[in-house]
This record gives C-alpha cells, structure tokens and sequence, in this order.
C-alpha cells in the first residue's frame, strides 16, 4: 500500500490488512467498539448488549480476562438461541453476531474477528445508516508512513486536560480546542492540528487524543 492509498482508500479490509500486524490490542478493539456501535441498533438482545459493555470495560482496564471470557460465552449461549425467519432476519443477526463476537474476543483471536467486526460494519449499509469505516481507521490509526512524535513541552495540563475530556466524553466537538492548546504550547505540527481542525469522522481512540493522552 502507499501513502496516497492509505489516505483516500474506500476499502476499509485494505487499510486494516497493512496496519493490524502492527497495531496495539488496545487500538484493534477500539475500533471493533466502534464498528459494534454502527450495528448496536441491530443488538437487541441482553447478553449481547451486556457483552459490549464487559467488552468496554475490558479496553479501559476495569474489567479482566475471566469477565471477558464470561461475557463470550452469555453472548454464544444467546445467539445459539434466536430465531430470525427470513432472508434480511438473517443477515441483521449475523451483523449483530459478528460484532459482538469481535468485541469479547481473546487475545489470541482478536487479529482476524476485528476483520469481522470491520466487515459487519461495512455491510451494515444495507439495513442501516452506513459507517465510513475507512475514516474511522484513519482517526484511530493516523498515517503510518509518517509517524508523529509528541514533543514533551506540547503535553502540558491544559493540553492533557482538555484531551482527558475529549476521550472520557467523546467530546469530539472540543478538537478545535485542543489543537489551540498544543499551538499555545508550541506545537506547529500540520497532521496535528489539521487533524484536530478537520471535519472528518472522531472516534474513541483518535490518534492525536491518544497521542497527548499517552495512550498506545
């Protein structure tokens, strides 16, 4: 892939092909949650709406492996269950299944069930309002073929606070306001603060966010 592909590919199992083998558990299930939040209208089943929330929990450290594990096998117990008739009845539980199946996924498997999760979310147009899923993994992922370093002096309080809200809230609408902090501060950074100014698609997990935050 090159940098121009990456920047305007509409194909999203393209773009998480070249950077998955690379990316951090954490950033893989970030984006599973939020490909799981396209489809959350289609989970209208307890244990998969309890999953997704052990599933979030799990990402931020305050739910462990034994709970995720827990939460999996509620969702398959469930899902071995419902019976949809019908064509479209099928394909909305299988969405749904796929995306809940990513997001309590192990370690071990969660590489190739992130692809799912990325493909129910793509497919999810048909029934529902689609996700630009390829913006999403750019917000989350930024350009790998030019890493940005975090000069220490940018990651002031201010900075750091106004980022903590960003994430805590997904207070997307307040970037503008914290790329003003890091320019305060001394960062003159265009994917910074471009990023942040833009009007593309926020997510939990943004780079820049994370990037101030010190999250990997």
């Amino acid at each position: 892939m090159t940098e121009a592909e990456w920047q305007t590919s509409s194909n999203p199992s393209l773009l998480l092909q070249y950077v998955a083998k690379s990316a951090t558990e954490r950033k893989l299930r970030l984006v599973v949650l939020e490909c799981r939040a396209r489809v959350r209208d289609l989970m209208v089943y307890r244990p998969y709406r309890s999953a997704v929330v052990v599933a979030e929990r799990y990402v931020e450290g305050a739910a462990n492996a034994t709970e995720l594990s827990r939460a999996s096998r509620a969702a398959l117990s469930a899902a071995t269950q419902i019976k949809l008739l019908g064509p479209v009845g099928m394909f909305r539980r299988r969405l749904a299944w796929s995306a809940v199946r990513a997001a309590v996924a192990d370690a071990s498997s969660l590489g190739w069930k992130v692809g799912e999760a990325v493909d129910a979310a793509t497919n999810a147009k048909h029934v529902l309002r689609p996700l630009p899923v390829g913006r999403v993994l750019r917000c989350v992922f930024g350009n790998p073929f030019r890493p940005v370093t975090f000069s220490p002096p940018w990651l002031n309080p201010t900075a750091v606070a106004i980022a903590t809200v960003i994430y805590e809230d997904r207070a997307f609408d307040r970037l503008p306001i914290l790329a003003d902090a890091l320019q305060d501060a001394g960062c003159e950074d265009e994917a910074i603060l471009g990023h942040c100014r833009g009007d593309g698609v926020h997510v939990r997990g943004c780079w820049v966010v994370d990037g101030v935050l010190g999250k990997g």
